[in-house]
Order: C-alpha cells, then structure tokens, then sequence
C-alpha cells in the first residue's frame, strides 16, 4: 500500500515537472556566426506582432537559467568551444534548437575555411529550423514542435558533445 502512494506522488510530480516546464521556457540566442539575418527574425518573433511569450517563452540572458539554447549560423571555430561551454552550462533537461539554413548544413558558409561545420557536428540538436532566414512563423511552429514533443513524454538525456578534430590552421 505504500508503494502504491509513492508511485502515485511520483507521478504526479512528474506530471506538475512536465506542465512547469511547458509553460515556462527560459530561451538562450547564441550566434555561431552567421550574417545575423536569423537573429533579426527571432527578435521579431518576440515582438507583440508574433508575440512568442504567449506559449510562455522568454529569451533569458543566462545559460544557466535557460531550458533551451536557440543556435544561429555555422559553427566558426573561434565559437566551436564558446558554444559547447554554454550547452555545458545549461541545466539538465536542454534542448537545442538549431535556426536558419546555415546552422542545420553550413549554408552559403559551408566550405569556408572558418568554418567547423553545422551546429549537430558539436552538439546534440532537438528541433531544426530550416530558411535564409526562416520566418518568425516558422521560429514558432519549431517552438511549438518542441513543447509538442515534450508533451509526449520523457526528456530526452543527452550525452556528451561530439568531439570534432581540430581543423589545421
């Protein structure tokens, strides 16, 4: 019988966990270097026109009091280990979500000699946002897509970031 209350109050906590979470996430913008057309467009979305605060998501200066980390451009490698320390920052469960052509592939940057590659190559990616730039729209249906799969159930845990060679310079 008192397993039973335990499993019980385990769920529901779980349950309040899950609802707190979806109804209050903390955004941190990170620029890997991209031409900041992106970084324009998540602005926008924060704007009252857009108005991304209705689903309860707020750009926080801090990683680490931020749930999800919003990556933009290629990664260069001058910010390759800037942006591994502020996934590193970030409290257990994070999510990344990667914004604009040039953070999923490298976009119009893919090649360069700068360049490290796209924001998978150094960490883990949960919701990929695809355009040059994408629409404050499309921000938000990523958004949504992320607080629908984490509805869904259990966050994911994820593992350390992939370790990349170094580039020769």
């Amino acid at each position: 019988m008192d397993t039973n209350k335990n499993q019980l109050w385990t769920k529901v906590i779980d349950q309040v966990r899950t609802w707190s979470r979806l109804n209050s996430i903390w955004a941190v913008h990170f620029n890997s270097g991209s031409c900041n057309g992106c970084d324009i467009e998540i602005l926008a979305t924060l704007t009252p026109r857009y108005d991304v605060e209705r689903f309860g998501i707020k750009l926080q200066g801090s990683p680490r009091h931020a749930d999800v980390l919003l990556v933009t451009g290629p990664v260069t490698r001058q910010a390759r280990e800037r942006l591994i320390r502020i996934y590193e920052q970030m409290p257990d469960p994070k999510f990344v979500i990667s914004v604009g052509a040039c953070s999923i592939s490298g976009g119009v940057f893919e090649g360069c000699y700068n360049c490290v590659g796209s924001v998978s190559d150094v960490i883990p990616v949960d919701v990929y946002i695809p355009g040059c730039p994408p629409r404050p729209e499309a921000i938000i249906d990523g958004i949504v897509q992320l607080l629908t799969s984490l509805k869904g159930g259990e966050a994911r845990k994820h593992t350390k970031p992939v370790v990349i060679e170094e580039i020769p310079a």
